[in-house]
């Protein structure tokens, strides 16, 4: 496990150190890595993806097209490429979360991850917006869009929201990252940001969100509220060996914390799942999703 594997090289063995990364600098399963590690394989299996032109690099999209009134849209977590939303690991599952939510969808991968092409500028919470705000103009035709983030992804789809509240009809928040809970110093995001470049290299994705994660959270801390859209937050609250119960309130504040000004904020919580909830529980999230869906007009 790449985690595992980078908290080794780093000596971070403080419990408050561990637990902060376990939670959000990827706390990045197995199963992922090992995905990742047999690329060749499994894109010949891919559903296959459009590519589009960013004119620096180039992203690839997956998307079912039902002519559905609203575009679902899933942005995935620091370290995780589109897969990360298919439980069954499996690239037709595309086909399957289309046709269970009637809608249709759309996940993509950010540059660097997958079969995007990496980019050499910083990769910041803005930039990261501004690229999925192109992704929506070419696919959602003028639609509008429901929004799920996990993880990293979480602060990606605010800052959307923030600057784009006319296309968003509604907000799902999965075990999202927030500038409440997470904190990390200088020295431990260049330690790990080394770690990462030697693995994957400095223009992988991993390793060039890492770098910018400080600032990312100075960042989202100076955000005001969501726009007033059906907001859902699915946490985990698994207590274990890196989370006890005074971490999982911390967390659970944070989340909290995002129905400021949102009228109709849904919080639910679960012991069953850990950090990837869509893929411990798919049937919780999809099933949020998909009463999001049928209560928007």
């Amino acid at each position: 496990m790449i985690l595992k594997n980078a908290l080794q090289k780093l000596n971070l063995n403080k419990a408050n150190t561990i637990r902060l990364l376990y939670v959000f600098i990827v706390t990045i399963s197995a199963l992922f890595f090992t995905s990742c590690s047999d690329d060749d394989k499994n894109y010949a299996l891919e559903h296959p993806g459009t590519e589009v032109d960013l004119g620096t690099h180039r992203l690839m999209a997956y998307t079912i097209s039902k002519k559905s009134k609203y575009l679902v849209v899933f942005e995935s977590g620091l370290g995780n490429d589109h897969t990360s939303w298919y439980s069954t690991g499996k690239s037709s599952e595309i086909i399957s979360i289309s046709n269970f939510l009637d809608s249709d969808v759309l996940l993509y991968d950010r540059a660097g991850y997958g079969k995007s092409e990496s980019d050499t500028e910083p990769r910041n919470i803005n930039k990261l917006r501004s690229e999925l705000e192109t992704i929506v103009n070419k696919f959602a035709n003028g639609r509008k869009v429901l929004l799920v983030g996990h993880s990293l992804g979480g602060l990606i789809i605010r800052d959307f929201a923030i600057k784009n509240s006319k296309k968003v009809a509604g907000l799902v928040f999965v075990d999202a990252s927030h500038e409440k809970y997470n904190r990390f110093s200088q020295r431990q995001i260049d330690s790990l940001y080394n770690a990462f470049k030697a693995d994957y290299g400095a223009n992988s994705g991993i390793a060039s969100e890492t770098l910018q994660l400080i600032e990312d959270f100075r960042y989202m801390a100076g955000l005001p509220n969501l726009p007033d859209v059906p907001v859902i937050a699915i946490n985990s609250m698994k207590i274990d060996r890196e989370h006890d119960i005074a971490d999982r309130q911390l967390w659970y504040d944070a989340q909290e914390s995002l129905k400021a000004g949102v009228t109709d904020f849904t919080h639910i919580t679960t012991i069953k799942a850990g950090h990837f909830i869509q893929l411990d529980e798919p049937e919780l999230v999809l099933g949020n999703i998909r009463l999001m869906l049928s209560k928007l007009p």
